[in-house]
């Protein structure tokens, strides 16, 4: 028997993922990676 949850990392990650949060700031990533940068977001 199948349980109820069938959790689909692909589809969550799309949903609530690094690349879905950072939709809107799309152009400030790109420009980061054309600049070469080691980090694209810097966190401490």
């Amino acid at each position: 028997m199948k349980r109820t949850y069938q959790p689909n990392n692909h589809r969550k990650a799309k949903k609530q993922g690094f690349r879905a949060r950072m939709k809107e700031h799309a152009d400030i990533l790109n420009n980061r990676r054309k600049k070469g940068r080691k980090n694209l977001i810097n966190t401490k």
